[in-house]
C-alpha cells in the first residue's frame, strides 16, 4: 500500500493543489496530514477544507492551535505574528469547527505521527540535529515517528548499539532493527533552498519511504501575498525555498 504524508501546507493554496494532484498520479491509497494549515499564505479556508476532504489523519500544528485561539501567538517571530494576524482575521467560524477535529498525534500501523516531536506534541520543539533528537526516541514505540514543523526533509536513524546518524537521502530503506524519526518537509512552505512543494510516499509493503518534489505557481501565491499586504519576506521567499 500507498500512503501519502504531507504537512506544513501554511494556507499555501497553489502548492497543496499540485501536490494533491502528484499524490493522485503516484497512486496513493490514502493521505495523512501532519499539521500547520494555515499562516502565511492567504488560503487558509480552502486549504483547511482540501485537507480535511482528502486526508484520513488530520493533525493540529502550532500555526493551526493559535489560530484556533488554544495558545497565544507572543512566542511567534514578528513576520510569523503578522502573518497570523491577517490569517485569524480571515478564518471562517466552519474552518475552526473542522480543524476541532484534528489531533495532536495519531497511530497507523507501525507508524507514529506527530506535527512537532514525540515528547509532549503540545510543546512545538523542534528537532534539528542528532543531540536534540535523542531526547525523543524513547518516546514512541513504533518503529518510525513522522514529523514536520521545521519544513527542512531530513531523517535520524539510531541503530541497535545506540548511535544516531542524521541523512538526507531521497529515498529511505527502513532497516528492521532501527528507528527512524522522518521529517516530511513542508508543501507550502520549503526551507532547504528547493521551493518546490515536498512531501513522502510510504510504501507500507517495502517499508520504504520516498521524497517527492512538486512545482506549483509560486508567482501566483506571491501576488496574493502582495495584494493581503503580507510581509515581503514572507513573500520573497518562496521563490528559493528558504
Amino acid at each position: 500500500m500507498k500512503v501519502a504524508l504531507i504537512s506544513d501546507v501554511h494556507g499555501n493554496l497553489e502548492a497543496l493543489e499540485s501536490t494533491l494532484r502528484d499524490i493522485e498520479r503516484q497512486g496513493a491509497e490514502k493521505i495523512h496530514f501532519l499539521g500547520d494549515a494555515l499562516g502565511y499564505g492567504c488560503n487558509p479556508n480552502e486549504c483547511v477544507r482540501l485537507i480535511d476532504k482528502h486526508c484520513e489523519i488530520k493533525l493540529l500544528g502550532n500555526h493551526d492551535y493559535a489560530a484556533m485561539g488554544l495558545e497565544s501567538t507572543e512566542h511567534f517571530n514578528q513576520l510569523a505574528q503578522a502573518s497570523m494576524d491577517w490569517t485569524m482575521a480571515q478564518i471562517k467560524n466552519k474552518t475552526v469547527r473542522i480543524m476541532a477535529d484534528f489531533e495532536l498525534e495519531a497511530v497507523f500501523l507501525d507508524y507514529y505521527l506527530v506535527h512537532s516531536s514525540p515528547t509532549d506534541p503540545d510543546k512545538w520543539r523542534y528537532i534539528l540535529n542528532p543531540e536534540q533528537a535523542v531526547h525523543h526516541f524513547d518516546n514512541f514505540t513504533q518503529s518510525v515517528c513522522f514529523i514536520g514543523h521545521s519544513h527542512y526533509p531530513t531523517y535520524f536513524e539510531l541503530d541497535p548499539e545506540g548511535w544516531i546518524a542524521q541523512r538526507i537521502k531521497n529515498v529511505i530503506e527502513c532497516v528492521e532493527d532501527r528507528k527512524y524519526i522522518i521529517n516530511i518537509g513542508s508543501v507550502g512552505q520549503p526551507r532547504d533552498n528547493d521551493p518546490r512543494a515536498c512531501y513522502v510516499i510510504v510504501n507500507t509493503e517495502k517499508n520504504e519511504i520516498e521524497y517527492r518534489r512538486v512545482e506549483y505557481d509560486v508567482e501566483k501565491t506571491q501576488e496574493k501575498m502582495r495584494k493581503a499586504k503580507l510581509p515581503d519576506f514572507l513573500i520573497e521567499r518562496l521563490t528559493i525555498g528558504v
